[in-house]
């Protein structure tokens, strides 16, 4: 018993070394984000600095001196609440339609799924930048949303998870009336609730973070999003590190927040949906 006890305080407290290692990067990014911009260009992003020279003058400039990091923060929260709603939407409606019917060539169009699903982005870039270019959607929101909104991971996570949904549910509500629709989005959807938190999680995260992407298709500096904004930031002529910084720090907030709302299923949805099949 006292071996046991031993043994859990150990591993707890080589747990909380390798949580403190994990998080040792966005510590040093909060804490750099109260010293002013000269002491990061001299000393770097540090930990071991004088409290005396910590202060709220970089926050209250993004409030009030920041130029277009808020339109751009905007068009990023934008786009992924757009994506994040979209992708959920019509991913678990194919992931779900290739779960639980069975039609000529639904085993065929799981393959070009995860056929996709091995298909490095940067080689689809190109055909679908000439898509964009022949639709005209250059330079605007739908240009950087419309290839998310079916994504091929999402609509594999679904199909596993809808593997595992009880077929007496569909058949009793069949006998009851109730369309394909109705039972799809009174009765199956609610049982899919876990999967929909941690795709949310995962196609918000992906969305908020994607560089490459929006990078190709906008032009205007007003559509940028946040991770493209900060990067016009770093230039041979200066960085100006007031916004960069303090940038970078308010924009690890909607992912926390996003994560905070849906924990209570992620782990659970992302256990039983890894397991179907």
């Amino acid at each position: 018993m006292k071996k046991n006890k031993i043994l859990v305080i150990l591993m707890s407290l080589i747990m909380a070394f390798i949580g403190f290692v994990a998080m040792f990067p966005l510590i040093s990014l909060i804490v750099s984000s109260f010293r002013p911009s000269s002491d990061l260009m001299r000393n770097g992003i540090t930990l071991f600095i004088p409290l005396e020279s910590l202060s709220f003058s970089n926050y209250q400039h993004i409030f009030t001196q920041a130029g277009n990091y808020w339109t751009w923060y905007g068009n990023s929260l934008l786009i992924s609440i757009l994506v994040i709603v979209l992708s959920l939407f019509f991913s678990s409606m194919v992931g779900y339609a290739l779960a639980v019917y069975h039609f000529k060539g639904r085993q065929l169009i799981f393959i070009l799924v995860l056929l996709i699903l091995m298909v490095p982005f940067e080689i689809l870039m190109l055909p679908l930048y000439q898509l964009m270019t022949t639709l005209r959607l250059i330079d605007t929101y739908t240009a950087v949303i419309l290839p998310m909104v079916v994504a091929p991971i999402a609509v594999f996570f679904f199909r596993q998870y809808a593997l595992g949904l009880p077929k007496e549910i569909m058949e009793a509500a069949r006998m009851d009336g109730c369309n394909e629709y109705g039972i799809f989005f009174k009765i199956m959807a609610p049982l899919m609730l876990p999967s929909f938190a941690a795709m949310a999680i995962l196609q918000g995260l992906g969305s908020w973070n994607n560089f490459l992407w929006p990078l190709v298709v906008l032009r205007s500096n007003d559509m940028f999003t946040l991770p493209i904004g900060l990067a016009t930031l770093l230039t041979p002529y200066g960085n100006n590190y007031d916004v960069l910084i303090v940038g970078s720090v308010m924009t690890v907030l909607p992912v926390i927040i996003l994560f905070l709302f849906f924990q209570r299923y992620f782990i659970s949805g992302l256990s039983v949906g890894g397991v179907k099949g």
